[in-house]
């Protein structure tokens, strides 16, 4: 696992996962792409680990995709192309490695808490929707953010996303890309709890629950997991598609440049 992109710390039973590209907010690049499933997946099976908080070092929890991988995208380059592939699929998975960095947190045996601050943006925030539990501070600037660049939410956000709000609010929230804040996440359902020290709450949390029985917090985890994410595979396979049929086109290219060059975007029709 990338040390400069995601650290893991186990003390107590409680493994602090911290993404540690703090220069750039912890944007998501071919190497945290990498380094956060490479973190997951190892927790899958870490001994003595009975609880997970995952933060963000710096100034964000995690501001969406990196700069110079959507700046690629103008051109019309597939994010597959990238640095660590996010679309590549592996055998036995219901996701590719974008997904996976989303979906590897419910697929870990332990709660997940999330501790959000600065900014979930994009790919930040799908990653926070794939902890069991979101602790967020009221300044957090959040959006689903894929649709201003031409894309829709293809890691795993869709799905989760609608785990927690209305379907309208899931469809305004996609479609119009805005940037909401903590207390607002919190009113909509987003947010689990608000905090103004969403890391010390975090540990806090994941501390009174590394003290409860870890078989009984196992089988409650699988259990509601097994309830809540019926029918995963099918949407995860619907993302993958949608987000095929976008990439590289004519709007997307427009939505990314038009963005660039700070001008208004002159979209076309579908036929």
């Amino acid at each position: 696992m990338s040390e400069d992109r995601v650290s893991i710390t186990i003390t107590d039973g409680i493994a602090d996962v911290r993404m540690t590209r703090a220069d750039k907010r912890n944007a998501l690049d071919g190497a945290m792409f990498e380094a956060l499933a490479t973190a997951g997946e190892r927790l899958k099976t870490e001994p003595g680990v009975r609880v997970a908080v995952l933060s963000g070092e710096g100034s964000s929890f995690c501001a969406g995709l990196d700069f110079g991988t959507m700046a690629s995208l103008a051109g019309g380059g597939e994010r597959d192309n990238a640095a660590g592939n996010p679309g590549a699929m592996q055998d036995g998975r219901i996701t590719h490695l974008g997904q996976q960095v989303c979906w590897v947190w419910q697929e870990v045996p332990v709660p997940v808490i999330a501790a959000v601050h600065g900014h979930a943006i994009g790919g930040g925030i799908q990653v926070a929707l794939g902890a069991d539990i979101r602790i967020v501070h009221p300044d957090t600037q959040m959006s689903v953010r894929e649709i201003h660049w031409g894309l829709v939410p293809d890691m795993t956000g869709t799905m989760m996303l609608s785990q927690l709000v209305r379907a309208d609010v899931a469809k305004e929230l996609v479609l119009t890309a805005r940037m909401f804040d903590g207390r607002e996440a919190y009113a909509l359902g987003i947010a689990t709890k608000l905090s103004d020290a969403p890391y010390d709450d975090a540990m806090a949390m994941a501390r009174e629950i590394a003290g409860r029985s870890p078989d009984a917090v196992r089988a409650g985890k699988a259990l509601l997991n097994g309830l809540f994410n019926q029918g995963a595979a099918d949407q995860f396979a619907a993302e993958r598609r949608y987000i095929g049929s976008l990439v590289g086109r004519h709007n997307q290219k427009e939505a990314v440049m038009a963005n660039f060059e700070k001008r208004p975007p002159n979209f076309v029709d579908p036929a």
